[in-house]
């Protein structure tokens, strides 16, 4: 059965129904298709016969099939035995980092953490032993979902015929691609690549992203140099190496809907004009979708002159004889009056206010203690609140609590210490799941604070860099999670947030722990915890 001559509702291996033709490119085709027996939305790839490479892409397919990262698209099915070769795969539906630039570049801190997740993505495909080599901004998709998606892992280079003999730096150079195109609206790779105005170069070499965007820190921009090899800073190596540098510069929690905020443009009259869009390509399969909703950009904010122009028109100016008019006279205006009479009430109200406080302030004359006007009220003051202080934790461990028997194996969260090392912005973290209910392996994962001895707990602050969830924490003298008594628990914003005791908890261990994990991907975040309360 040729490409050429498969139509919609054409059926393969009994349950995948071809919808619609999403694109057509180099001998294969694109299709969003339903696969019946799981009654679900698939994108599926078909190979016209004399297409010279389906058996490495069908074997490329196969290999993609074991990653098991959720930024990366999932491959179902792939087989080249019958008469029709094919690839299945999940559907993607969201916006495409292309759709989100087409007004505006993004904000500094939410382009990093896009790229933050994408590179994280990336780099455990190389764990696997597969790449990517074709990255555009019309391969990383932020999904209706809220997460962060990877298309055409190991298969795209194949479709593109693309090979490389140092595949981790062809992919940093397309991470640093992309996450130059996020700050700047502008794309610094070959033309085909995307649709996104050429970056200004000089001799072939784009310009730095600071040159091209206002508002760009020297730290992104040194990340973003280093990958495209602009100047002479130490090149990064690997994905796994951008992403342990885009952890140490600010980033911004992502939101839990397709389109992301825009940061204001560049000086429109430098910016060159768009290029048209070329067909769609073979990676992209969002292009017809039903659109998300269009971002709003910063420059859509009416500037603060907007809002005075609404009274902007004052009142025509009285004539002479209206303002010769007496206040009280019936013809006058009413506003002198009003104002009289309120000037009047504001004295009388002063006047009752001071005869009040003279009142409190106790007998007069002779009565008045020695040393001074001045009366002593400490006998009537509320007692003194107790003293409350940041405690230190003596020691810090992992906290989880299994689903049941065989789950959960102590080693999921990393970079403990810098729980409490006094930094806001810490570096603990889970692996990702695939809901936020950790996946049915566990029930909470977390850390557990042991402050050495029986203390009395006021309050905990939380840094947690990421949005959605819940974060519980709980108090005693048992580091058995299910042991200890509950807190409180709140929703992280992507800042500090606060679970007050009331009234105080003593117990000498603390367990902050996610009892449902935040969008985008699944993944439990932490910086610094702070206990607050007195020895016990």
């Amino acid at each position: 059965m040729s490409t050429s001559v498969i139509e919609p509702g054409t059926r393969l291996a009994g349950r995948y129904r071809l919808e619609e033709r999403i694109s057509d490119s180099g001998g294969s085709s694109l299709w969003k298709a339903i696969d019946e027996i799981l009654a679900r939305a698939v994108a599926v790839r078909t190979f016209d016969p004399e297409f010279p490479r389906i058996a490495e892409a069908v074997t490329s397919a196969r290999s993609a099939s074991r990653l098991n990262d959720p930024r990366l698209t999932q491959v179902f099915d792939a087989d080249d035995s019958g008469e029709s070769a094919y690839i299945v795969s999940e559907w993607v539906a969201g916006e495409p980092l292309e759709g989100m630039l087409a007004k505006a570049p993004l904000e500094p801190g939410r382009a990093a953490t896009l790229l933050y997740e994408a590179s994280e993505a990336i780099s455990a495909a190389h764990a696997a032993g597969l790449s990517h080599l074709c990255l555009t901004p019309r391969d990383l998709v932020w999904t209706t979902g809220g997460t962060v998606k990877i298309l055409g892992v190991a298969t795209d280079a194949v479709l593109c015929d693309r090979e490389s003999d140092d595949a981790a730096a062809e992919d940093v150079r397309g991470l640093g691609r992309m996450l130059y195109a996020a700050l700047t609206a502008h794309w610094p790779g070959d033309e085909e690549g995307s649709a996104l105005p050429a970056a200004p170069a000089s001799d072939g070499v784009p310009h730095a992203p600071r040159q091209v965007q206002a508002g760009i820190s020297h730290a992104i921009d040194a990340i973003v140099c280093r990958c495209l090899g602009i100047g002479s800073g130490e090149p990064l190596a690997s994905p796994a190496d951008l992403a342990k540098a885009l952890r140490g510069v600010p980033r911004t929690p992502l939101p839990l809907f397709a389109g992301l905020g825009n940061a204001p443009p560049a000086n429109p009259r430098q910016t060159p004009p768009r290029r048209p869009a070329p067909p769609p390509q073979a990676a992209t399969q969002q292009q017809h979708r039903r659109p998300a909703p269009e971002p709003a950009a910063a420059s859509h904010v009416p500037p603060p002159r907007t809002r005075a122009q609404q009274h902007a028109a004052p009142p025509p100016p009285p004539s002479t004889s209206t303002r010769t008019t007496p206040a009280h006279s019936h013809g006058g205006p009413k506003r002198p009056a009003n104002r009289a009479l309120i000037g009047v009430a504001a004295a009388a109200l002063t006047v009752i206010v001071g005869l009040g406080a003279w009142a409190l302030s106790g007998p007069g004359g002779d009565d008045k203690p020695k040393g001074g006007g001045a009366t002593d009220n400490s006998q009537t003051s509320a007692p003194p609140k107790p003293t409350v202080a940041k405690l230190t934790p003596q020691r810090i461990s992992q906290a989880e609590r299994p689903a049941g028997p065989g789950h959960g194996d102590g080693t999921i969260g990393k970079n403990l210490q810098s729980v409490i090392d006094g930094r806001p912005s810490g570096d603990w973290e889970t692996q990702s799941y695939y809901d936020a209910d950790f996946g049915r392996l566990s029930k909470g994962l977390g850390v557990l604070l042991d402050m050495g001895k029986p203390v009395k707990v006021a309050s905990v602050k939380i840094y947690a860099p990421v949005s959605g969830g819940v974060l519980q924490v709980r108090v005693g003298d048992s580091q058995s999670p299910t042991d200890l008594k509950r807190v409180g628990e709140q929703t992280p914003n992507g800042g500090e947030v606060t679970v007050a005791a009331n009234p105080q908890v003593s117990g000498r261990y603390v367990l902050v722990w996610f009892t449902k994990l935040p969008g985008g991907p699944f993944k439990g975040r932490l910086g610094e915890v702070a206990v607050y309360g007195a020895a016990g």
